[in-house]
């Protein structure tokens, strides 16, 4: 992904990188920080302590790239670590408040590199505040896609395949209290594409992988999901199809 390249060196900015799970937002974060850092700037980075799944001191993707970083309940905690930081790295976003929009601004007018990682929607397809707020502000703007776990086309959107209603799910302790491992988690929230001619098909294919996990998926079921599909050219079609006839 292109870096961003301000005109100005001694002017703040914000950048923002959202998308799905499993985009690698919070790898394009670690992979500008350790630029950064390779630069010899001063960089000081943070997540809220709500995000445990993998480590309490270190920011991790899902491919397992980490980086050290500070557990933080408040937004405005940020201010206080950062003072004497050029970038400041935020990743999951959307868990730290409306706060974290002013706190950005604050660091930026204050000649700092804001970024800011985190998932632009829920997994209703619902803005998920204040990622969008920081949207509208930000100097810089990255939005990744995931791959549908189906299909294999581009995702934009969370799916969450548990029955859970609330708006906040993450693995780690709160999982292995409901009895659910971290890989079960991970397959509970898979990328789906939005567009509409994919999802009837989402739904087919994922009902038929589980018949075939269960051992009920029957030579019918099969020759169905299959059978390949042609469409013939319009002037292949028999007469009476096409509203002609004699």
């Amino acid at each position: 992904m292109a870096e961003p390249t301000p005109h100005f060196t001694n002017q703040g900015w914000i950048e923002v990188i959202v998308g799905s799970m499993y985009s690698g937002k919070t790898e394009e974060l670690i992979r500008r920080l350790r630029r950064a850092q390779i630069a010899r700037q001063r960089v000081e980075i943070f997540k809220p302590v709500i995000d445990d799944r993998y480590a309490r001191d270190h920011i991790v993707s899902h491919s397992e790239l980490r980086i050290p970083s500070h557990s933080i309940r408040d937004a405005r905690q940020i201010l206080d670590y950062g003072r004497d930081a050029q970038v400041i790295g935020i990743d999951e976003g959307q868990f730290l408040g409306p706060d974290l929009v002013r706190v950005c601004e604050r660091l930026a007018r204050r000649g700092k590199r804001v970024i800011v990682a985190g998932l632009d929607q829920d997994y209703a397809g619902r803005p998920f505040e204040p990622m969008p707020h920081l949207l509208a502000i930000a100097e810089y703007i990255t939005k990744t896609l995931a791959i549908c776990m189906v299909c294999g086309g581009p995702a934009n959107r969370t799916y969450r395949k548990v029955r859970r209603s609330g708006r906040v799910l993450v693995g780690g302790k709160e999982a292995a209290a409901r009895g659910f491992t971290e890989q079960d988690v991970e397959a509970c929230e898979l990328a789906h594409s939005l567009r509409p001619r994919h999802t009837a098909r989402c739904k087919l294919v994922n009902a038929l992988l589980e018949l075939r996990r269960k051992g009920r998926l029957t030579k019918r079921h099969e020759a169905k999901r299959t059978r390949p599909v042609r469409f013939r050219p319009f002037h292949e079609r028999p007469v009476d199809a096409i509203g002609g006839g004699a």
